[in-house]
């Protein structure tokens, strides 16, 4: 994998960029069709998970070397701040407190709010954090998430250690 980034940079970062978009759209799936309503914390999940894919594939776009070191290095952000949340929501679910409180459900914002704090508060998400609706190998979706985001902060790391570390030519 790692001479992937000698000769190839710009297919990694495709790469990662639509593995994010795909993992959006399962949750998505999973969200309207399965009926899984996301936490908050999923939500901020979504959002980093959006952000990492939009990074990768815009640097993606560009052979210069510095917009491929400052694209990891955003990269590397997004995904950190992505596997932060994802690890704390899976200390919850490991670890639920006894009073947990994610959120109101979305019948309950529209009934108590006006509707200019409803709207925001709609995307924050309405489940319950430390609930584990979905599992695959006996993992839940934020240890998952956690997984990916932390694949995705080494694919960050090893690019940007291989573009500043040594020559590096965008033509490959």
């Amino acid at each position: 994998m790692i001479h992937w980034f000698d000769g190839a940079p710009r297919r990694v970062l495709a790469t990662v960029a639509a593995a994010c978009f795909v993992m959006l759209a399962f949750g998505l799936y999973l969200q309207h069709v399965v009926g899984l309503n996301p936490c908050p914390m999923c939500i901020v999940q979504r959002y980093a998970l959006l952000m990492v894919g939009l990074i990768a594939g815009l640097t993606a776009l560009s052979g210069r070397r510095m917009v491929l070191a400052s694209g990891g290095v955003l990269m590397l952000l997004m995904a950190g701040f992505g596997g932060f949340t994802a690890a704390r929501q899976s200390w919850l679910q490991w670890y639920p407190p006894e009073i947990s409180s994610c959120g109101r459900d979305f019948y309950g914002m529209i009934e108590t709010f006006p509707l200019q704090r409803a709207i925001p508060m709609i995307f924050k998400g309405s489940g319950d954090c430390t609930k584990i609706d979905w599992t695959f190998l006996g993992l839940s979706l934020a240890n998952w998430s956690f997984l990916w985001f932390s694949l995705f902060a080494l694919v960050a790391l090893t690019l940007i250690y291989r573009i500043t570390s040594r020559p590096y030519s965008a033509r490959r």
